[in-house]
């Protein structure tokens, strides 16, 4: 592993409870083109930032479903929304009105909660963020998360399925590691491990995301076939919860997938992460400098002009 790799590694050991951090996994990367933007055609809006025009929206477009953009720069049309409660699932934190994705996601998340209520000790899943209604930048956290794609699942075991509005926004999920990461606690179960494993081995999956502790006590677990591990991804920031990603559905030509996970099952790169949680690696001295090196600039915020094209009839649409 490089140094520039080691150094980054090192940089985010700020750990978050959920993906709605400022350090979210952008996803930029894309095996296609980028897609024309809206540029010049938003008018007196082409400016204003795109957060505060789709984080005001309560409602899926009236249009077919599609992904348009990518992970971290892109919108959704035709968002289906999560029902709040099911027989297997609930929808945490509903102010934020974050339940909605594209309906692949919608069968996956409630497929795989039904693969959770047979683990030993849970009755389902608790759903986290999904996407906004129409997709795109969120008045906070997430930088991906915006094209209905998305889905953070709970690692907290539900006991119970009829959780009301306000104990939804007040329950919190439970951390699976220790060791800032490098290992699990006693908190993760072989049910953890199944649930992952399931969602990884559905074929719309692309990349699960999850603490590199984790990554490496599933590689040391599975005695089967390896190949799901693939897809399963050490990240920090992923042990409250795990991030599943799906790709672009078939035929959805405004997607752009993020670039598929190196060849192997990644338990060596996992067990690399591992090594630098535990013994960081030491910089290298900077040289000597006569003048200050600049200030990092800021990352800038997503405005309406940036989206894809597409994204604009997503936005106007009543």
């Amino acid at each position: 592993m490089n140094l520039r790799k080691l150094l980054t590694i090192s940089a985010l050991s700020i750990l978050v409870a959920s993906c709605g951090g400022a350090r979210d996994i952008s996803g930029s990367k894309s095996q296609k083109a980028e897609l024309p933007t809206i540029g010049e055609l938003a008018g007196p809006r082409a400016n204003i930032q795109a957060k505060k025009l789709f984080g005001t929206k309560s409602s899926g477009s009236p249009q077919s479903p599609a992904p348009h953009g990518s992970y971290a720069k892109g919108c959704l049309a035709g968002g289906m929304q999560l029902p709040e409660t099911g027989p297997t699932w609930q929808a945490m934190r509903l102010s934020r009105g974050r339940n909605w994705g594209h309906p692949e996601l919608i069968d996956m998340v409630t497929k795989l909660s039904q693969v959770a209520a047979q683990q030993p000790g849970w009755n389902g899943l608790y759903i986290g963020d999904l996407s906004q209604p129409r997709g795109g930048p969120m008045l906070t956290g997430h930088r991906s998360h915006q094209i209905g794609l998305d889905a953070d699942i709970w690692m907290l075991p539900p006991t119970s399925l009829s959780l009301t509005r306000k104990q939804r926004e007040n329950i919190s999920s439970i951390s699976t590691r220790r060791a800032k990461g490098a290992y699990v606690n006693d908190a993760w179960t072989r049910s953890h491990h199944n649930i992952i494993k399931a969602a990884a081995k559905d074929p719309r999956t692309a990349r699960i995301f999850v603490f590199p502790g984790a990554k490496v006590q599933m590689c040391n677990d599975e005695r089967g076939d390896r190949s799901y591990l693939r897809k399963i991804r050490p990240w920090y920031g992923h042990h409250y919860h795990f991030h599943v990603r799906l790709a672009c559905p078939k035929g959805a030509r405004g997607c752009r997938d993020q670039n598929p996970p190196p060849a192997g099952d990644g338990c060596a790169d996992a067990r690399e992460w591992q090594a630098n949680i535990l013994n960081p690696p030491k910089a290298k001295p900077k040289p000597k400098t006569k003048k200050p090196a600049a200030p990092r600039k800021k990352r800038r915020e997503l405005v309406l002009a940036d989206l894809p094209a597409q994204c604009q009839p997503v936005l106007d649409a009543n």
